[in-house]
């Protein structure tokens, strides 16, 4: 990890702005074609909240997120990719000639490989409590990863809205112990409460007023008084894109706060690619580094041709 060292003089192939799963996976590729990289890393992916993750092909015990990517980053730097921690703020220039640059950054490259990801929204627990709740399994944000794990289990779904209704119906699969929570009120139209009536999925209409964890269940504490235990709790309450360099660069996004790419990876300005949740998809681990893989490939051959190009002309 490179520490010491938040300048280069010299123009990179890449950089790679976000050291998660996609972000990392991109950069093992890219410094086994042989280019010159860069990782900048905040130090906040998503993935260092998974305690154990249980449907990572190749590990049948599981694997933490935290050692995951403790692995992937040894990996990169094995076939010589640099990582640096920090945040990447501005980017500037066209093809051929990026400047990105933070707080004590400033890097030149001719292409960018966009991995910034999003961060869920989280209830109102602190961050003690919240880190000893997942450790736990008392909470949990990905459905499709842990809900295995909850079956037969007592779940409460935080978000009594669309969102909340659809993730309830996902986890319905596991548990015939289902409960939608409200935050403030219960936003669930006429046919959503007939879904839910039909797959057994109770809607409580008290308010959720707080989350006790410090016991062997959760208490779901409701407004009024009373409350509701559960063994694990799942928070539907959505994301936030970390898209203020796509913003502020103007590329095309879609639904909204994803990166709009082609089949490539490539992003509507040239030389910047995107990878991970940051781009529309299923937001999986083997799924950004899918989109990785294709990036970092397309990248290297793009640059290949540019080459090719400028030595014929």
């Amino acid at each position: 990890m490179i520490d010491e060292c938040k300048s280069l003089d010299k123009r990179l192939d890449c950089i790679i702005v976000g050291g998660g799963p996609a972000g990392l996976t991109a950069a093992i590729y890219l410094a086994r074609f042989h280019r010159q990289i860069v990782v900048v890393d905040d130090g906040n992916s998503r993935a260092l909240w998974i305690p154990r993750s249980h449907n990572h092909a190749g590990f049948p015990d599981g694997i933490g997120g935290s050692e995951l990517l403790s692995r992937m980053k040894s990996q990169a730097e094995r076939y010589g990719a640099k990582l640096m921690q920090g945040r990447i703020d501005v980017i500037e220039g066209d093809a051929g000639h990026f400047r990105a640059c933070g707080e004590g950054l400033d890097l030149k490259a001719r292409t960018v490989i966009l991995a910034t990801g999003t961060v869920n929204r989280r209830p109102n627990i602190d961050p003690v409590t919240h880190r000893d709740a997942l450790n736990r399994g008392q909470l949990r944000y990905c459905p499709v990863c842990d809900g295995f794990e909850a079956s037969g289990q007592a779940i409460g779904v935080i978000g009594a809205d669309a969102r909340g209704v659809a993730e309830a119906l996902f986890l319905r699969t596991y548990s015939d112990n289902v409960t939608l929570l409200a935050v403030e009120t219960v936003e669930v139209d006429t046919d959503n409460r007939a879904r839910l009536d039909q797959a057994g999925i109770k809607v409580e209409e008290r308010p959720l007023a707080r989350l006790d964890f410090s016991g062997h269940l959760v208490k779901a504490h409701l407004e009024g008084g009373g409350e509701l235990p559960f063994n694990t709790v799942y928070p539907a309450l959505g994301s936030d894109s970390n898209d203020g360099l796509a913003q502020a660069l103007a590329l095309e996004m879609g639904d909204g706060c994803c990166i709009a790419v082609d089949q490539k990876q490539r992003s509507s300005r040239k030389g910047i690619y995107a990878a991970g949740d940051i781009v529309y998809a299923l937001d999986q681990i083997s799924v950004a580094m899918g989109h990785a893989a294709i990036a970092a490939t397309t990248l290297h051959n793009d640059l290949r041709q540019q080459d090719e190009d400028s030595a014929k002309g």
